[in-house]
């Protein structure tokens, strides 16, 4: 299993529903299979993640955050990870909002 405790990440990239950005700094803590993050910068003031990861390091998580504009967001997320030829983990999210509009992007965060 993908050890993610203690590891950062930052959004490479997007979709333009999305509210992470390169500002958005992600702290990921993991007990056992149980992962947990806060995360800010950017159009989020806080965030808080929580999520189960599998065998081969795949995360099924949900999220909420409160953005600039004082709304809380909310919504679920599968990232599965590649581990780049530097030895760092690049996750290629799927996820789909549970507030607002409920539609759905895509994302890529790195290890920093």
């Amino acid at each position: 299993m993908i050890s993610y405790n203690n590891k950062t990440f930052r959004p490479i990239q997007n979709s333009e529903n999305g509210e992470t950005s390169s500002e958005t700094l992600f702290v990921y803590r993991q007990d056992g299979n149980i992962l947990t993050s806060e995360y800010s910068g950017g159009n989020i003031i806080k965030g808080h993640l929580i999520g189960i990861v599998n065998a081969e390091g795949k995360i099924d998580m949900r999220y909420h955050q409160v953005n600039k504009n004082g709304e809380i967001m909310t919504g679920t997320c599968i990232s599965t990870p590649e581990v780049l030829p530097n030895g760092k983990i690049r996750l290629h999210e799927e996820w789909t909002w549970t507030s607002g509009d409920s539609s759905s992007g895509n994302s890529i965060i790195e290890e920093q």
